[in-house]
């Protein structure tokens, strides 16, 4: 229905027309240059009535306004012009000074309130339309990395997990991700995958990033960063502006493959009340292959290649499935299949629609009424406990949302639908397992064994009637697992998940004049519909609901308001959870002759809720069995049968068993008890939220050195947590009771127990710290210079739970340089980032490893083409070729090379 209502109003924008009564026309340039600046806003002042200059910075202005009225000019990184209107046909000339410094730039992320980048009481990095344009990376999403303290952690060419502060992982659920207001996160997930179905490039208006908590004003998600991402209104842009864009990426596994990247935008405002636009994005590729074969066991690298009788590949499954057959044969592994057998085609695509109708009932910005659209599917890969091939998934949002000067009310709800991907793990598994039986493969070993003493022939024979990739017989047994969502026989990815969320906040400026104040709440409701393929919900979805409200003040103090106080609160409450209070405090003060040396202090409180996942997952991962620790959660998880020892069975009179997810917690060895010899209980308590206390002080200001300006900006963190969540692996035993000296130390012996991972909260002292500093200048006559640090570092007493991984998954140094010109010559532009960062280790349920430092040169030249309204750019990605790697096992990133062609109208 949205469509069609688009599809008319945009035929219908080719016969509208408006009776014009005032005519301005005019050109817009730089004052100290004389250039013309394209893509200037003009817009009469209090309306939204307005259109741009082109790409000869010229404009035309007609509206039924009878003068004199006042229009404003502007354009990012420019201060904004007032100019009057006395006659009905009228011709200016307006020169803008440009920003020296991006000190003057608005935020609002920080405080929910528009405010000078500089009084920010907390760090904010912020990248808007012009460094959109000047990024070297191929995306503005890949851009993200140049930012000041921001890791970008590569899953695959389209999964991209943005990270601030530490602890990261793909699947980072302490940092959220807002587009206009809509958490982009996948309901079931819990975490955002990426841009993958997020916002067009071409509709992007500002993306602003608070590292560190922000639970006071955004909740429990907002734990450790949270980044908004803020998309053009169709009132002050409007046209048709399409970007064309392909390339191809190199790797010496995959070599080299092109990709595509489409996007349109089309806006129109049909009166001063109402405007619609729609924006289309198409992205092709070709994933980085996941080739490392080296031998893991027990989460870490282990000595012994493809060869040993006992191998299991990084990115090689199903020869986790293994046996001791005792005697001289030892421990073996069924012999497994390749990552690249299992992907298909290693497809990466991305499809993403936004529609979006404003209505603005007043003509003005005084009260608008949006209702927006979003549709997104597409193919990448996810890292998780296990590789999981996502094929066209489907992630859907529908909002709608009232605001005003003062206020804001939008409800939306989310979808997903998991398409057809699957586990590749489990894929590789059960295609085995259809060939032939654990049990037949293990025996037919044996028996050769015995025979020829020969690992090699007792492999070759026990391979009799493997199926081939490549072949027929593989591929339709690969169709047929891929498809079953029942992990015992197939490997599918079912997931059906929703949520439903709603916002409202007052701000009481307009009633209170003498502080500022605000009001605010959420709720939330997530429901839960995997058909227990992954959560317990094998009755029907799981419900459960979260709400919290909140509320700010801000004071100004001191001669020419140079002190700002903040003040918030916020309360939040979980269903199985006791409720939190995240209060926040800060200090901003503006000193020197033109509040140029702004210095801030805050202290605040963050929690973040256990996810879905923490509470309500049921999943067999192979290495071990993943159940949530929510109390209604326990019962409802059974394992399906397990294959008891020839002298276990004689205990239990029966060849197998099933355990309950309870068990997990409340009968189970932790796992450093039993490898360092003294088994003992695991002592797992029920997950809970966590909690974070964090300081911060900064400096962002201007310094003076000869002729040059160079903007500073400075901040240091120490971050302490309480009840950190983690993932504990532990082993119950088939038989026994924990503690009992007896029955369970022989299910230990005899090799009867089964690996859980149990979701709980580690009891160990844990903090964090760091410091960053950046420095933007100005060299050699209009030379753009941008330096800036990061340092991140943890702590946390190991041998207070040795269980405990804290996946820190940071590196301690980081450094990053940018240089470039956005005019060096008439149209011409170019722009370099280069980033180093040092070794680190990556700890996951995937692997235990290091990461090696590496350095990353991107760079882009670009080209304006005013006639044809025009920009192209040339640029690339990891241009040196050295292939790195954003964590263990997944795809080597190479080099990515890029031509894209721009149309602005």
């Amino acid at each position: 229905m949205i469509k069609k209502i688009l599809l008319l109003a945009f035929i219908a924008f080719t016969s509208f027309a408006m009776v014009a009564q005032t005519t301005v026309k005019g050109t817009v340039t730089d004052a100290k240059t004389g250039e013309t600046l394209p893509g200037a806003n003009i817009k009469i002042e209090n309306k939204a009535v307005g259109t741009t200059t082109d790409f000869d910075g010229n404009f035309v202005l007609k509206v039924t306004d009878n003068p004199p009225f006042t229009i404003e000019v502007s354009v990012l990184g420019y201060k904004m012009e007032k100019v009057e209107i006395t006659t009905s046909s009228q011709k200016i000339d307006v020169k803008l000074t440009e920003n020296e410094t991006s000190l003057d730039e608005i935020v609002v992320s920080a405080s929910r309130t528009p405010e000078r980048i500089m009084e920010s009481p907390v760090t904010v990095e912020r990248m808007d339309a012009r460094a959109i344009k000047n990024t070297s990376a191929p995306s503005f999403y890949d851009g993200l990395e140049n930012l000041k303290g921001v890791d970008v952690n590569t899953n695959s060419l389209t999964f991209k997990s943005v990270n601030t502060r530490g602890f990261a992982t793909f699947a980072n659920t302490r940092f959220m991700q807002l587009v206009d207001g809509m958490d982009n996160s996948s309901p079931a997930l819990n975490f955002a995958i990426g841009n993958l179905l997020g916002m067009s490039e071409l509709d992007v208006n500002t993306v602003e990033l608070l590292p560190g908590a922000a639970s006071a004003l955004y909740g429990a998600n907002a734990f450790n960063g949270i980044m908004f991402m803020t998309s053009r209104s169709p009132f002050d842009d409007q046209g048709i502006s399409v970007s064309l864009k392909g390339g191809v990426t190199t790797q010496e596994a995959a070599g080299t493959n092109e990709y595509y990247d489409f996007n349109i935008r089309m806006a129109y405002a049909f009166s001063e009340k109402f405007a619609a636009k729609a924006t289309l994005s198409y992205l092709e590729g070709t994933e980085w292959f996941a080739t490392d074969e080296r031998n893991t066991r027990n989460g870490k690298y282990a000595a012994g290649d493809r060869s040993l009788n006992d191998y299991d590949g990084l990115n090689v499954y199903g020869d986790e499935v293994a046996t001791d057959l005792g005697g001289a044969i030892g421990r073996v592994s069924r012999t497994g299949y390749k990552e690249q057998d299992l992907m298909k085609d290693y497809q990466a695509k991305s499809v993403k629609l936004n529609t979006a109708l404003h209505y603005r009932p007043f003509g003005d910005d005084r009260l608008e009424l949006i209702f927006n659209s979003k549709f997104g599917v597409g193919n990448t890969i996810y890292q998780g406990a296990n590789r999981y091939n996502i094929r066209d998934f489907y992630l859907a949002q529908q909002k709608l949302e009232l605001r005003g000067n003062n206020f804001f009310i939008r409800g939306y709800v989310t979808t997903e639908d998991a398409g057809n991907s699957y586990d590749s793990r489990f894929a590789a598994i059960n295609i085995n397992r259809r060939w032939k039986s654990d049990q037949d493969w293990f025996t037919q070993y044996a028996e050769n064994y015995l025979v020829t003493g020969s690992h090699a022939a007792a492999r070759a024979a026990a391979d009799t009637g493997r199926f081939i990739p490549g072949t027929a017989s593989f591929q339709e047994a690969f169709d047929e697992v891929t498809a079953d969502p029942n992990l015992v026989t197939g490997s599918k990815f079912q997931d059906q998940t929703k949520l439903y969320h709603g916002d409202v906040n007052y701000n009481f400026r307009d009633m209170i004049d003498w502080a500022e104040f605000q009001v605010g709440g959420s709720y939330r409701r997530y429901s839960l519909n995997s058909n227990g393929s992954i959560f317990t919900d094998y009755d029907g979805p799981i419900d459960y609901d979260e709400y919290g409200v909140y509320t700010q003040m801000q004071k100004n103090f001191l001669e020419e308001d140079r002190l700002k106080f903040t003040a918030s609160v916020r309360y939040d409450k979980a269903q199985n959870f006791d409720g939190n209070f995240s209060p926040r405090v800060s200090l901003a003060y503006a000193a020197g002759e033109n509040k140029n040396d702004n210095f801030r202090a805050s202290f605040q409180t963050g929690f973040r809720n256990p996810t879905t996942q923490d509470q309500y997952i049921g999943l067999d991962a192979g290495s071990a069995i993943l159940v949530g620790s929510a109390p209604d959660n326990l019962d409802r998880y059974t394992s399906s049968p397990l294959n008891v020892s020839t002298a276990g069975q004689a205990l239990l009179g029966s060849p197998t068993t099933t355990l309950s997810g309870r068990l997990a917690y409340e009968n189970s060895f932790s796992v450093s008890s039993v490898q360092n010899g003294a088994p003992a209980a695991s002592n797992a308590p029920l997950v809970k939220p966590e909690k974070v206390t964090a300081y911060e002080v900064g400096y962002r200001g201007l310094v003076n050195a000869g002729e040059s300006r160079i903007t500073v900006d400075v901040s240091a963190y120490y971050n302490s947590y309480e009840d950190f969540i983690s993932g504990k692996n532990v082993l119950v035993p088939f038989y026994g009771t924990v503690g009992d000296n007896g029955l369970s130390l022989l299910a230990l012996q005899n090799g009867d127990y089964k690996a859980f991972q149990t979701y709980t909260n580690t009891s160990a002292d844990i903090s964090s710290y760091g410091a960053s500093i950046g420095l933007n200048t100005k060299v050699l006559n209009g030379f753009d210079l941008g330096i800036n640090y990061t340092y991140a570092k943890f702590d946390f007493d190991q041998a207070s739970d040795p269980d405990f991984e804290a996946g820190f998954n940071t590196p301690e140094h980081k450094f990053k340089l940018q240089f470039g010109h956005t005019n060096l010559f008439e149209n011409f532009g170019f722009n370099i980032n280069a980033r180093w960062q040092n070794e680190f280790l990556w700890e996951s349920t995937f692997l235990d490893a290091t990461v090696d430092a590496r350095t990353v040169l991107d760079a882009q030249i670009n080209y304006a083409v005013p006639s044809i309204k025009s920009v192209f750019k040339l640029g690339g990605a990891n241009l040196t070729g050295q292939e790195y790697f954003s964590a263990p096992g997944v795809g080597a990133i190479g080099s990515q090379y890029y031509l894209s062609w721009t149309i602005n109208n």
